[in-house]
């Protein structure tokens, strides 16, 4: 006779393994219990990233203390030490006083550090508006405080 070992000598984890696969094919057989095998297939989840959205920067330039609103981001800009800050609140004056300074709506949408120079040419510290009687031009009178 022709006899071959199945289950070779592998020790106490040999053993368990081995039990292990013994009643997992049991009861597979079980399971099918002669109905046919049957194979359930869970879908994959799809993940869906939220829509990417790009708000344009806009900003306020108030010539007589340097500082640059961005009301898209509710934060100000400046030079500090001659290193461009970005904080919430301006340094060295109130919201209130820089509100009620000449203000100038800017047309860029990039970072105030790459067109200072020339809009502190255009609007120096001593800009004031056309006419006294009227706000400079692109003031904001919604500014959030």
């Amino acid at each position: 006779m022709n006899y071959k070992k199945f289950f070779p000598k592998t020790g106490k984890a040999g053993i368990v393994s081995n039990t292990v696969l013994l009643i997992t094919v049991a009861g597979l057989v079980n399971c099918a219990d002669g109905q046919g095998l049957q194979i359930t297939v869970t879908p994959p989840v799809v993940v869906v990233a939220p829509p990417v959205v790009a708000v344009q920067d806009n900003y306020v330039y108030y010539p007589s203390y340097g500082v640059y609103y961005n009301s898209s981001r509710h934060q100000y800009a400046y030079l500090d030490g001659g290193v461009w800050a970005l904080r919430p609140a301006p340094m060295g004056v109130s919201v209130d006083v820089l509100m009620a300074s000449p203000s100038v709506k800017m047309d860029f949408h990039d970072s105030p550090s790459n067109h200072h120079a020339a809009m502190a040419k255009k609007y120096p510290k001593n800009y004031r508006a056309t006419r006294p009687d009227q706000k400079a031009e692109g003031h904001d009178e919604h500014h959030e405080r």
